[in-house]
């Protein structure tokens, strides 16, 4: 029997709304790790944006990226697994006094709105933490509309050696981390093609392993 396999008899499995609900006060306060390359992000993906932009966010977490972005666009419909997460965003939403928002704890594999509804849809730091990371790009490949795009910015780590992904799935295992997945840029960038994508941006901001990508239906 495989390590992976025999781990799964004796370990609870990692629920991904459990474990976001748990640490989901300590991911408020936890700082932006490159501030100067989170604002570029911003930036760039407002270009994508028009006045009349329906937008969705997907594991928007506690909200800051969705209610930056939303005063730029018609409506921004954020989801995420944690009830904890959407708390602090619309604590925040209202803050900002935002009203073009719609909140839903959900996921994406879940997602139940009608296809091809969006312009813009949005996974930040996200597509590393996904089970099946393809099916969920196929599923947002059907959800936008014909020239919609799809905005992410996702960590890649495939060259983590063997120990720590070891750790990980130990980790993972007793809920004490996230479910962790390890692939390249180049890996992920073909994923995204073979879902019908094309990469109209591309960047890996120096000294991060978190490549921010722009795909065109």
């Amino acid at each position: 029997m495989q390590l992976g396999t025999a781990l799964a008899y004796i370990m609870p499995m990692y629920r991904p709304e459990k474990f976001w609900n748990r640490f989901a006060k300590r991911y408020e306060k936890s700082p932006v790790s490159n501030e100067d390359a989170y604002r570029e992000k911003l930036k760039i993906t407002r270009t994508y944006f028009t006045a009349d932009s329906e937008v969705l966010e997907f594991g928007c977490g506690t909200g800051t990226t969705a209610v930056s972005h939303a005063p730029f666009v018609k409506h921004l419909h954020a989801i995420d697994v944690s009830s904890k997460m959407l708390e602090f965003a619309r604590g925040k939403a209202e803050a900002a006094n935002v009203s073009n928002m719609t909140f839903t704890c959900a996921n994406i594999e879940g997602f139940s709105e009608g296809m091809a509804d969006y312009d813009v849809i949005m996974g930040h730091n996200i597509l590393h933490l996904l089970e099946d990371k393809e099916a969920v790009i196929a599923t947002v490949y059907d959800t936008l509309k014909p020239g919609g795009v799809f905005v992410s910015s996702t960590s890649c780590i495939s060259a983590m050696n063997r120990f720590l992904q070891f750790g990980l799935t130990i980790g993972s295992r007793l809920g004490l981390l996230p479910l962790v997945g390890v692939f390249s840029v180049e890996e992920l960038v073909q994923s995204l093609k073979n879902a019908g994508f094309t990469i109209d941006y591309q960047w890996l901001p120096e000294n991060s392993d978190a490549v921010f990508i722009v795909a065109k239906k």
